[in-house]
């Protein structure tokens, strides 16, 4: 079971991020040291990245050696099955989709 205040803090920096540009998604994570990364999805005419793939970009070019939580706020149903396999490259134990709300829509756990 995530951490409440870790999933809150994270919920809050991926909604900056994605309201911050006004972008589709925001997500962010925290590492092995509890240090916290966002961003939001890129949507460039030759780069497209979703805000998972973007975060764990940040995160893996900082240093980060492996996630423990990934909040992303956004308006899709449910998680890609790309997300989470990007988020796993850095044993990511967690990834919450949330609503720009709060609302949880989907969560997948790590096995």
């Amino acid at each position: 079971m995530p951490d409440p205040v870790v999933d809150g803090k994270l919920f809050a920096l991926a909604r900056s991020a994605r309201a911050r540009i006004e972008a589709a998604e925001g997500a962010a994570v925290v590492d092995e040291t509890g240090r916290t990364y966002s961003a939001a999805n890129v949507n460039l005419p030759h780069l497209r990245l979703s805000a998972v793939a973007a975060v764990v970009a940040v995160a893996a070019g900082a240093g980060a050696r492996a996630l423990s939580a990934c909040v992303v706020v956004g308006d899709a149903d449910g998680i890609s099955s790309a997300d989470v396999q990007v988020a796993a490259d850095l044993e990511c134990s967690s990834v919450v989709l949330r609503r720009p709300g709060g609302e949880v829509v989907a969560r997948w756990e790590a096995p």
